[in-house]
């Protein structure tokens, strides 16, 4: 894929003395044509011009690089400068010159105060011109130089300002973590300290068996919030999630287990699966079925009412395909742009819980398989689709 130069081109621009180098360039030196030039290996481009013998070049435009001597020295890095071409010993039969007309020419090499090479400033024209001597050399070298202290003063300032932005958006998202979590944590907390109140107060069996079940699924809800957050840790601060991955024969039915724990959980409501799995996939059977079970409880806490959540599950040729659908309200564009971000919520339901993070754990699991997790939705369904390419033992 070609490299793109649009940001050396954009940090030439935004250096307010090129105008000025080149204008002097040209003055001082008789020369028709002056440039910034971007040089590697294949490419050359113009990144900042001044042309007044119709050369054809603008910011952006480029040269075949081995046509050039800019070529040549960014291999030497040294200073090439030609008065007159036709007198030249080294140069009036080299290719250059000939393919362009020119008779001058003088190109001095721009390095960056880290060592790299970016390219050159140059200055060629169709006449013969005096250029080999100590005041233009020195000229050259004073503004090649200035330049590439500009150019790396750009590159620092880019780098501060992301590392800021980055930190902004760190400390946003940690703050909005602290608050959803206190949140959420705040319910289950307070139902189990409000069942072990009762449980002291009284002495009646089927009372005491019912505060039980009250306090553990409050526990089991502390739980997955725990497991989210653990969760959400390795994905954003541990360099994604680690599976453990094998040749998982019993995938279905860990799916089907998934499946069948959510209609019980949910015994008013309608979950539709159709599993066609032949054979083991390579891949981390528990955190597939976390992700299943993260995206069709979604389906139930966004879905219509009244209408199923359906899962499939299948395999292609060379893909594992999940995919949970529901119908309902379609999520706003803007909202299904953000939806994989941590504690982002397709809605606002007031029955709602949790920090908002299973829809990026369950990105992250299929970022971690090397899949990808989408989301289409319209006015008939939502359907979010997880594929994974399997590897040649799954086949």
């Amino acid at each position: 894929m070609p490299q793109d130069f649009s940001e050396d081109v954009a940090a030439i621009a935004s250096i307010a003395a090129v105008p000025t180098i080149l204008d002097v360039v040209c003055r001082t030196t008789g020369m028709g044509f002056a440039a910034i030039a971007r040089v590697t290996e294949d490419r050359w481009v113009a990144c900042g011009v001044r042309d007044e013998i119709a050369f054809g070049l603008q910011p952006g435009g480029e040269l075949k690089v081995e046509t050039t001597i800019c070529h040549e020295i960014r291999q030497h890095r040294e200073v090439v400068v030609i008065d007159n071409v036709a007198e030249d010993p080294v140069y009036c039969t080299h290719h250059t010159p000939q393919t362009y007309g020119l008779q001058s020419y003088i190109s001095m090499p721009i390095i960056l105060p880290d060592g790299r090479f970016f390219g050159t400033l140059c200055a060629i024209d169709p006449k013969p011109r005096s250029l080999n001597n100590p005041a233009t050399l020195g000229m050259f070298k004073l503004f090649a130089e200035l330049i590439a202290f500009h150019l790396d003063s750009h590159a620092q300032l880019a780098a501060s300002q992301a590392s800021l932005a980055g930190e902004v958006q760190n400390s946003e998202i940690r703050e909005q973590f602290i608050a959803v979590l206190g949140h959420d944590l705040r319910n289950p907390v307070a139902s189990v300290a409000a069942g072990l109140n009762m449980l002291d107060r009284t002495e009646d069996i089927a009372k005491i068996r019912s505060l039980t079940g009250m306090m553990r699924n409050s526990l089991m809800r502390m739980s997955g919030l725990i497991g989210d957050v653990l969760d959400f840790a390795r994905g954003r601060l541990g360099g994604g999630i680690l599976l453990d991955r094998s040749d998982e024969a019993e995938l279905k039915a860990m799916l089907e287990q998934v499946v069948g724990e959510l209609r019980s959980s949910h015994p008013d409501r309608e979950v539709l699966s159709e599993f066609d799995l032949l054979g083991p996939i390579d891949c981390d059977g528990a955190r597939i079925a976390q992700m299943l079970s993260n995206l069709v409880a979604n389906g139930l806490t966004h879905g219509a009412d009244d209408r199923p959540v359906i899962v499939r599950a299948h395999k292609t040729r060379d893909t594992f395909e999940l995919s949970v659908a529901n119908a309902g309200e379609p999520i706003p564009l803007a909202v299904r742009k953000e939806l994989f971000k941590p504690f982002v919520r397709a809605s606002a339901k007031p029955s709602q819980q949790g920090l908002g993070l299973g829809l990026y754990i369950s990105s992250e699991i299929a970022r971690a398989h090397g899949g990808t997790l989408e989301v289409s939705s319209d006015a008939d369904e939502t359907r979010f689709t997880f594929r994974m390419p399997l590897r040649s033992s799954d086949i």
